[in-house]
């Protein structure tokens, strides 16, 4: 293999559109999947009928869109992509799928996460006269802290691997350049490359992650 006629601009460029992808897909995961998950832990211990059903429907939505693979669902969602973004290639076509795809599985995690907070915190709180939304921000969240930065982790390291899939739709990305060059070229040093860089970039983001939960476990 020659690596010297390998293009670095153009690994350099796939790598930071990969970051960007992953920041702002990321982000919004997060934006979503949070409250989300927080619904449904909250409508699921509630003896309200109206609560109880609001749960049905929300699982049920999240449990399809977590079953559909990624492959297929940025597929399906090419024209609602082009209509949101303008565009269903590149960094911005990638994201909208990415989001619906990761934040019903993030939102599963923020679900199972609250149920392992101690009720007799929650118990405690609502002795005190504190409203759901006090609960919510004052016991719940800062009480599952690390296992939500936890879930973070895990779903943003996900999202490489979904960044990767893109590339067979012109996503953007080392997925993209992956394909591209290392596959339909011929190029086994761009793919090596590639596959280097994404498994580097996994366990920095492992790693950070851990960091993290870690230093709030102790706090």
């Amino acid at each position: 293999m020659d690596f010297s006629t390998v293009r670095w601009e153009e690994v350099g460029k796939a790598s930071i559109e990969t970051l960007q992808i992953l920041g702002v897909s990321g982000l919004f995961t997060v934006i979503l999947g949070l409250p989300l998950g927080v619904l449904l832990f909250m409508t699921a211990r509630s003896a309200s009928i109206k609560s109880r059903a609001v749960y049905i429907i929300l699982s049920l939505i999240v449990n399809i869109l977590r079953s559909v693979p990624f492959i297929i669902l940025i597929v399906a969602l090419i024209p609602f992509t082009r209509i949101l973004v303008g565009t269903a290639t590149g960094v911005l076509g990638v994201i909208p799928p990415l989001v619906i795809s990761a934040a019903p599985y993030f939102a599963r995690l923020v679900e199972t996460t609250l149920r392992e907070v101690d009720r007799g915190v929650i118990e405690a709180a609502q002795s005190m006269g504190a409203s759901t939304g006090q609960i919510v921000r004052r016991v719940l969240l800062p009480e599952a802290l690390p296992g939500l930065l936890a879930g973070i982790t895990i779903t943003i390291v996900t999202l490489v691997s979904y960044t990767a899939m893109a590339g067979m739709v012109g996503g953007g990305g080392l997925g993209t350049l992956a394909i591209n060059y290392g596959y339909f070229r011929y190029q086994n040093e761009i793919m090596i490359i590639s596959v280097v860089s994404m498994i580097i970039l996994v366990q920095i983001l492992q790693m950070a992650g851990d960091r993290l939960v870690t230093f709030f476990t102790r706090k």
